[in-house]
């Protein structure tokens, strides 16, 4: 194994690619020597604390409104179990596994900093459970963004006590089952361990990871697909002229535009009406720098900041030395959700703007495009429907658009007044991002029909390599057919980035 397949928990950067191929096993973590020694002098710092009559928040100290409440030093390692178990009142189905290995990462790149107090032991059981494919059951709902993801991730470390459930080898099983198989006892926790694991962001951050993997794949799709579109319905290529996003200057409006002509570029469709009478097109052809641009610049803020987010210390309260401790708020959700909030809200729009091409492209004014996207309707239906179930996710989109991070509903007896809501925050933007890959599904599955009907004139390179693509699985009919499994593949193709990969192929043989 190279170096670039390993990556130093607590050394090394973090992004949010990393994180994925770590929690993928592409990548393997582990932890250093000096990591280790950062770790260790950490811990031991809190055990002196712990062993003195000195207060300090979550270690010798009741939490949240019971932090005047001392803790004998017999007690501190029970006050750790029970503060798992308090805690652990998640509700509704689990995440996806892969959200949960992404919080074992996160927290890892946390803790391994040396500011928690957190033991080595502990560290490298976290390891253990992700590398062994045992994969915490954590519920969606129960989190309010601050203090840290506090239930989320007490079931997420339930398991490193012997208690709650995991997901292994394509069941779920409880955790005493899964130690007593392998031969293992539960960890015994120290001081503020219990507190150093539940307190922080991961399960906001992880949600995080999936919003910025997922959104930049339906920024590239869409810009794709809205040129494919334009060559269906033989749109203008002026508005994606260099030199008018000169200027205004906005760096991903110029990067879309650009895209856009370079998808355009050798077009016998676009050549054909190159002289035509037609003085603008609509809004969702003509503007689509500006509103793609506009979404790809939310997205850049959300990787920006949890690049940082990625990289810092989340938990509560923070060990420097004996004789600095510091009970602190970095543990509030507010960085992230806000612009989770952002980037939930971009890519609605780039799913409604994409609805509106839809419902363009059936409106019959394209020259040689039928009504319907079908020469003979009446009898035939046509792609009347299928703009229906684009308008539902759209509408749909704009219900989960409201912030959560609008919210605060004062928590823990008034001692965490100010909450983030961010978990909500990201579970949300994913559902909307999950919609918006639908939306762009349908409008590929009818740009590719438009494009049809300008045969035998042929699309840009790039574009003819993504529609004949397209219908290696859709056939283009000319019937009413039952159009859901052809939608479901169109989909498909969004989601899984294979549009983005036939056209970044077929890119790569112009260069």
């Amino acid at each position: 194994m190279n170096q670039q397949e390993i990556f130093n928990y607590g050394t090394d950067h973090l992004t949010a690619k990393l994180a994925l191929a770590i929690s993928k096993g592409e990548v393997k973590g582990i932890l250093s020597e000096s990591t280790k020694e950062r770790v260790l002098k950490s811990s031991e710092v809190v055990e002196r604390i712990a062993g003195s009559g000195l207060a300090v928040y979550g270690i010798n100290t009741g939490f949240g409104p019971l932090c005047t409440s001392m803790i004998s030093a017999v007690d501190t390692r029970k006050l750790q179990e029970n503060i798992l178990k308090s805690h652990a009142v998640g509700v509704g189905e689990p995440i996806d596994d892969e959200i949960s290995k992404l919080m074992l990462v996160l927290k890892l790149q946390a803790l391994a900093q040396g500011y928690s107090g957190i033991k080595i032991e502990t560290l490298e059981r976290m390891i253990w459970f992700l590398e062994t494919g045992a994969t915490p059951l954590v519920p969606k709902q129960g989190s309010v963004g601050a203090s840290g993801d506090l239930a989320p991730l007490s079931h997420l470390f339930l398991p490193l006590i012997g208690l709650g459930k995991v997901h292994y080898k394509g069941e779920t099983i409880a955790t005493a089952e899964l130690l007593k198989e392998h031969q293992m006892q539960p960890l015994q926790l120290g001081p503020k361990e219990g507190l150093a694991l539940i307190n922080g962001t991961q399960f906001i951050a992880a949600h995080a990871v999936k919003v910025v993997q997922r959104l930049a794949n339906v920024l590239a799709s869409a810009d794709i697909i809205a040129a494919m579109m334009i060559e269906g319905l033989q749109g203008s290529q002026k508005p994606f002229h260099a030199g008018l996003h000169e200027l205004r200057p906005y760096p991903a409006n110029i990067s879309v535009a650009e895209q856009v002509r370079k998808l355009l570029k050798g077009s016998e469709i676009m050549k054909s009406h190159a002289n035509c009478a037609k003085v603008q097109d609509p809004y969702s052809l003509r503007c689509i720098p500006q509103v793609h641009g506009a979404s790809r610049t939310a997205w850049l803020h959300l990787k920006e900041a949890l690049e940082i987010e990625l990289n810092s210390v989340t938990d509560n309260p923070v060990i420097f030395d004996d004789d600095l401790t510091i009970s602190g708020g970095n543990f509030h959700g507010q960085p992230l959700a806000l612009p989770l909030d952002y980037a939930c809200l971009a890519a609605a729009e780039i799913g409604n703007i994409s609805d509106r091409r839809i419902y363009l492209s059936l409106e019959g004014n394209t020259p040689g495009v039928p009504k319907l996207l079908m020469k003979e309707t009446g009898l035939n239906s046509g792609f009347m429907i299928v703009q229906y179930t684009s308008a539902a996710l759209a509408s749909e989109n704009k219900g989960l658009c409201f912030p959560a991070s609008a919210d605060s509903i004062p928590t823990s007896l008034g001692q965490e007044d100010h909450v983030s809501m961010g978990s909500i925050s990201g579970r949300k933007a994913l559902q909307v991002i999950e919609n918006v890959e639908k939306i762009l599904g349908i409008e590929l599955f009818c740009a590719a029909q438009a494009v049809d009907y300008h045969h035998p004139l042929k699309p840009g390179k790039i574009l003819a390599a993504v529609h004949d693509f397209v219908r290696t699985e859709i056939d283009h009919f000319e019937e009413d057919q039952i159009m859901y499994d052809r939608m479901e593949h169109a989909i498909e193709m969004v989601q899984k980035g294979k549009i983005v990969a036939i056209a970044n192929q077929a890119a790569s043989t112009l260069n």
